[in-house]
């Protein structure tokens, strides 16, 4: 059953050991406006680290918290574990947040503030607009980013800056009823070409920060991520995964 006034924050965790902590404790210090509650869903893609062991130790030393723990018993990739996450979340808006710490929970209340306002269902947190502190990382990265967009937005009449983020905030109305296939990084163009076809749907932008962070610090993404959201770009923009 959908609670009002309750964020969902999905977290999918795949050896996450040297950050959980941290941005657990980021996400619980956090204090929602206009009276929203938090939700925290994890969900263990068959972390082979102490992830698990973290966050338990975490839940126990915050019982009144509504933190909601599930694991994959083998990795299916970020995707599935966002396809639980999503299943299992109860709260009237959900959020999807990275277990590193490349994105700052502080902000979402800015992600928040268009659909309160009454003027959006979905808010996109942008790395490329705005002037907050993004780290210099990749340029290879940063042009295949804003490929990978170009070309959504193509199959999507949209003219966002960010597809392939992590911050995306939606009424959970909207999430829940669509039909989501992709089980790794093919997620953000599936969901991103399916919640732009539900009819009247508005979607937003607002600016974030960005502190990424390299391979020897854990990201995961690589190049063939990369070619397999061209793929899903144009199976799902051409109608052919519907």
């Amino acid at each position: 059953m959908q609670e009002k006034n309750k964020l969902s924050i999905i977290m999918p965790v795949y050896n996450e050991e040297a950050t959980i902590r941290q941005i657990l404790q980021l996400v619980n210090s956090v204090e929602l406006t206009a009276g929203i509650e938090k939700q925290i869903i994890l969900v263990n893609d068959c972390s082979k680290d102490r992830s698990e062991e973290i966050i338990l130790q975490f839940m126990e030393e915050h019982p009144g918290q509504d933190i909601r723990y599930y694991k994959h018993e083998i990795n299916l990739g970020k995707g599935a574990a966002l396809h639980t996450g999503i299943e299992k979340a109860t709260g009237e808006f959900i959020i999807i947040q990275d277990a590193d710490m490349e994105y700052d929970p502080r902000e979402y209340n800015e992600l928040l503030r268009p659909v309160l306002e009454g003027h959006a269902d979905v808010v996109y947190g942008s790395r490329f607009m705005g002037a907050k502190p993004h780290r210099i990382l990749f340029f290879w990265h940063s042009i295949g980013n804003k490929f990978l967009t170009t070309l959504c937005n193509a199959v999507t009449n949209l003219n966002m800056t960010d597809m392939e983020t992590c911050y995306k905030l939606f009424k959970a109305k909207y999430l829940k009823q669509l039909d989501l296939r992709e089980k790794r990084f093919g997620f953000e163009p599936e969901v991103t070409i399916k919640i732009s076809r539900i009819p009247g749907i508005r979607i937003y932008e607002v600016g974030i920060s960005y502190y990424g962070r390299t391979y020897e610090e854990g990201k995961k993404i690589g190049a063939k991520d990369g070619f397999r959201a061209i793929y899903c770009i144009l199976k799902y923009g051409l109608g052919l995964g519907q």
